[in-house]
């Protein structure tokens, strides 16, 4: 794995574009946008490995290593890294893909930990199974 490069022999979960709307008044992109994609980008394996509803739990880490721009593509990353009974741990990457003058740059921008619970139709956690 690489600071400077997307993550060889992985695929990204998510892909988007950083939106003109998604600007602060300092020129970078909101961290609350940010967020909200790891968030995204998070729940798809936890889902999948709960076989079912999940809700966010908690976010037991976050750091913002470099800013976004507008027009930077945001690649995420996640990957399961522990589980409980009812809860997920998953290890979210983001990194921007920044287009100049024909040149494409790379640039880890965050990562973060993201805990998710199964839960259910009552919306309470619910135990799933193991591998």
């Amino acid at each position: 794995m690489t600071e400077t490069g997307l993550p060889v022999g992985r695929v990204p979960i998510l892909r988007v574009p950083a939106m003109p709307s998604e600007v602060n008044q300092g020129g970078t992109i909101f961290g609350g946008w940010i967020m909200s994609q790891v968030d995204i980008a998070g729940s798809i394996p936890a889902r999948i490995r709960a076989a079912g509803p999940i809700v966010t739990r908690a976010v037991t880490s976050f750091e913002f290593k470099m800013p976004v721009f507008m027009g930077d593509l945001i690649n995420c990353y996640a990957e399961i890294r522990k589980e409980g009974k009812t809860s997920i741990d998953v290890f979210v990457e983001v990194y921007a893909q920044r287009i100049k003058n024909g040149v494409v740059d790379c640039v880890k921008v965050t990562e973060a930990t993201v805990v998710y619970v199964a839960i259910d139709d009552q919306r309470r956690p619910r135990i799933f199974s193991k591998k």
